[in-house]
């Protein structure tokens, strides 16, 4: 894996081009399909994460630039995993992040029947048995990858007796795991996947959409391929670990009276540093409650994404920055945060919070006197208006800008050292006021009357310009965000679980935010000056100012990009 080498730039305008817009332009022209029809078929047993969303964006991409379409279907094979929950939250992901299948939206269940009645097609043309060896002995006889597989007493059967027992396997006759239907192909095939795989299992499970139907499934390898030769679909994308599997699949196409014929193409799935894409794992995560739930800001889920305020334009920008390919790589998580900020810089307002506040009165400002001062909301977007701060004897700043014995090279507030308030005065700290354990709890100082604006009257250098809020600031939580898993490749030991970072989440109490931000819709971002990107937590109480923090200012990415 390299995790080092740095991904192409791709400006704005640049359309994308891969491997699988290639084929797919020389299928258009080769005239081998009249249009493009692609899928997305995620299985309703958890949460989209970002991996799917490398997949929502090359299909529905693929659907808009060819003028085709993309269908949204659940592969809905295995009721015992999958819930309502699941479908909800999926659509309403694939919708945030832009894209809409309008009227074709399906399920793999939508074709039980015709699937049922393929599988008895298979039977009578002897490349089906129903076989009843024990669930242990069964993955034991099909050998390994040195070795053929083993046939089953069972594999002989006639097609009556199969016939026989399918049906009676429809209709109930035979408890989870007495027996399934498998497809005849090569026990001594190289690939393990042709060696007799299972279309059918018995689940007595009701299912979300076909209730207590059906006590019988088709597995994913079954079902996925036909309900793609079903809707017409053109070009089956799909990652890397279905390559093993797309002889199976041709194999199925080739055996079956399918209405058309797809073509499958896998591209390499997303591995990100910092970052567990496994669903299984994701989903252990949050039965054991290690976080909140699908929609932690720490989950690499679209859900958790949401919350912590990542743009879903941020998203897109990232997946078509990073293209497709058929190697497997690690992409640095300095890129997804670039494209993040990249994003946010441009549509987020600015405001001012103090995360950590420390008071600081103004010995020579009029008290009961309030100064209206006119900040900026955007200092690239004129457009974007101006808000008005109080300004008053008493504020607060960042204690982090206060130190009592300042090293070399911190040029923010010491004693008797002059700072910048951001749009407000020049300020000079004249005493540290303690408490009885010796803590800092109020600076004592002086403002320059002519300095309105932070402007010197006579030139005079300041070299530190500091963020504040005033008497009026509302009390807020503040939740510092850093990734789930302390090391780039988690896991890489065995254990996921000792890669956890202890340190994910930091909760602020004690903060203090500009009252203009109590008017901030849920979700919308905003740049607090000198903090990083927030946004207020949809989850909150009304009456509550919760922030969560999207992510920092620094981006190391757009630095290695210009040789820092």
């Amino acid at each position: 894996m390299d995790d080092k080498k740095p991904m192409p730039e791709v400006t704005a305008n640049e359309e994308p081009r891969d491997f699988i817009r290639d084929m797919v332009q020389a299928d258009l022209e080769r005239g081998l399909v009249q249009g493009i029809v692609t899928r997305f078929p995620p299985e309703p047993n958890g949460y989209l994460h970002l991996g799917h969303a490398k997949s929502i964006c090359l299909n529905f991409g693929l659907g808009v630039e060819y003028g085709g379409r993309c269908h949204l279907r659940f592969d809905d094979t295995n009721p015992v995993k999958e819930e309502q929950e699941y479908i909800d939250a999926i659509k309403r992901d694939v919708h945030w992040l832009g894209f809409d299948w309008g009227e074709h939206l399906y399920h793999a269940s939508d074709n039980f029947q015709t699937l049922y009645d393929w599988a008895e097609h298979l039977i009578r043309a002897g490349l089906a048995y129903v076989d009843d060896t024990p669930p242990d002995e069964m993955r034991a006889m099909r050998g390994t990858l040195t070795e053929p597989g083993r046939a089953s007493a069972d594999r002989d059967r006639s097609v009556e007796t199969n016939l026989n027992l399918f049906r009676d396997m429809r209709g109930g006759k035979f408890p989870n795991g007495a027996c399934v239907l498998r497809a005849k192909i090569d026990l001594a095939s190289g690939n393990m996947n042709l060696r007799d795989p299972v279309l059918y299992r018995i689940l007595h499970a009701p299912h979300p959409r076909t209730g207590t139907q059906w006590c019988i499934y088709p597995t994913y390898d079954f079902a996925h391929g036909q309900s793609d030769a079903i809707e017409h679909v053109t070009h089956s994308l799909c990652t890397l670990e279905f390559e093993d599997h797309r002889p199976l699949y041709d194999w199925f196409l080739d055996h079956l009276p399918v209405p058309s014929r797809p073509r499958q193409i896998e591209f390499a799935r997303l591995h990100l540093g910092y970052t567990v894409l496994s669903k299984r794992y994701l989903t252990d995560l949050v039965r054991r409650a290690i976080v909140s739930g699908w929609d932690d800001p720490r989950m690499p889920t679209l859900a958790g994404l949401r919350r912590r305020g990542v743009p879903p334009e941020a998203i897109r920008d990232f997946v078509r920055r990073i293209g497709m390919s058929k190697a497997n790589s690690v992409v640095d998580i300095a890129m997804f945060d670039h494209a993040i900020r990249d994003r946010l810089n441009q549509v987020a307002q600015r405001r001012m919070a103090v995360l950590r506040p420390l008071k600081l009165v103004i010995e020579n400002f009029p008290e009961d006197h309030v100064e209206e001062l006119e900040a900026v909301n955007h200092p690239a977007d004129p457009g974007a208006g101006t808000r008005t701060l109080r300004f008053s004897r008493e504020i607060f700043i960042e204690r982090d800008d206060f130190m009592e014995n300042p090293p070399n090279k911190f040029f923010r507030m010491a004693v008797g050292r002059e700072v910048r308030l951001r749009y407000a005065y020049l300020v000079t700290c004249r005493q540290v006021v303690k408490d009885a354990d010796g803590n800092v709890v109020e600076l004592r100082c002086t403002y320059d009357p002519a300095s309105r604006g932070g402007n010197a009257p006579d030139g005079r250098k300041v070299k530190a310009t500091l963020h504040w809020v005033g008497h009026d600031a509302r009390p807020a939580e503040v939740r510092l965000y850093s990734t789930l898993f302390n090391r780039p490749d988690p896991g890489a030991d065995g254990d996921l679980d000792t890669d956890l970072n202890p340190g994910s989440l930091e909760v602020l109490s004690g903060a203090l935010a500009e009252p203009s931000l109590a008017e901030m819709p849920a979700g919308e971002a905003v740049q607090f000056e000198r903090q990083g990107y927030f946004c207020p937590d949809p989850t909150s109480r009304s009456d509550a100012l919760v922030f969560n923090r999207t992510i920092e200012l620094r981006d190391t990415w757009a630095k290695l990009q210009i040789g820092g």
